[in-house]
């Protein structure tokens, strides 16, 4: 047996569920590229998502209990962590990475969409898929530095990304910000939702179409349209999620705002979506409020807004 599904197994007796035949998950040998995600991988990915939240419910009351006994016998008080940044790049083997690529279902010994290559992170393009982040995240800032080396094209970050395929079985539940070349800083809903002010403007059909069904209205218009470098130059996308917040800048402009959004927490995938994509930047900070909408305005700047209480909470606008 399998170490890793007899681990999961004693860890999650429920992902017996998706146990269907599972195929090998092959990493290959001449890309340097992440594994693949197969079926086995798939499941979990999502029965995982749903107990973590049981687990650390369970966590939480047993630690908050302990805390105020504490408290109450020493009259202890815990001191601030301190914020640790950390890059998600994963060096030459993709580390703490995922790739979800259907085509592969049927042909294993396809090219990698995603590769390490001159000490960056690039999607091909093709095959279409995603790399997904083994790790679920909330309530953080991820500071990506991309560009297209050659033709302009498509890609994009999703957030809050849980349930594989749900979407035109390629997509995962989640909610993207846009990277496609000129749209840089849209969102799409995929299986999710999320508000905007200025909706009717921003968002095609009547209201009780705005979802993220494969027949609703998914897009939402970024706040401008001229923010992007010419292509071939990097460019600087901040991504702030707090709460039911996802507030986003591309080059220093604030881009997008949303609010409401169904999802708060989930795993992170960057997209192969048609053109090829370097990344040379993917760093990640846990965060309890959302930097003020001016705060990136000057491209070289870092906001001290958790330290300093100058930042915004999370509550709807």
């Amino acid at each position: 047996m399998d170490h890793r599904a007899a681990t999961m197994r004693e860890r999650w007796p429920s992902f017996e569920i998706c146990n269907h035949s599972l195929p090998a998950v092959a990493r290959p040998d001449s890309s340097r590229g992440p594994r693949r995600m197969g079926h086995f991988d798939r499941c979990l990915w999502w029965v995982d998502l749903m107990n973590e939240g049981a687990m650390r419910l369970n966590v939480h009351v047993v630690l908050g209990g302990l805390v105020a006994s504490v408290l109450l016998v020493g009259g202890w008080v815990q001191e601030p962590q301190p914020k640790l940044t950390r890059s998600l790049l994963g060096g030459e083997e993709l580390s703490g990475w995922m790739a979800d690529i259907p085509a592969a279902d049927e042909n294993p010994d396809i090219e990698a969409s995603f590769v390490w290559r001159d000490g960056m992170l690039v999607s091909l393009g093709t095959p279409l898929g995603h790399l997904v982040s083994e790790a679920v995240y909330e309530n953080y800032r991820l500071d990506v530095e991309y560009r297209f080396p050659g033709e302009p094209g498509n890609c994009g970050v999703l957030v809050h990304a849980s349930q594989p395929r749900a979407l035109y079985g390629m997509f995962p539940k989640s909610i993207e910000v846009q990277m496609d070349s000129g749209n840089a800083g849209d969102f799409w809903c995929i299986a999710e939702n999320i508000a905007v002010k200025d909706m009717g403007k921003r968002r095609a059909g009547k209201p009780e179409t705005w979802g993220g069904g494969p027949n609703d209205s998914r897009h939402i218009l970024n706040l401008t349209d001229h923010s992007e470098n010419p292509v071939g130059e990097w460019n600087r996308m901040i991504i702030e999620c707090v709460g039911d917040r996802v507030r986003v800048w591309v080059n220093g402009d604030l881009v997008n705002d949303g609010f409401d959004c169904t999802a708060r927490r989930g795993h992170i995938a960057l997209q192969a979506e048609g053109a090829e994509v370097e990344f040379r930047r993917l760093d990640l900070t846990p965060i309890h409020r959302l930097s003020p909408a001016a705060a990136w305005s000057d491209e070289t700047a870092s906001p001290v807004a958790d330290e300093d209480g100058a930042g915004e909470d999370q509550q709807s606008p």
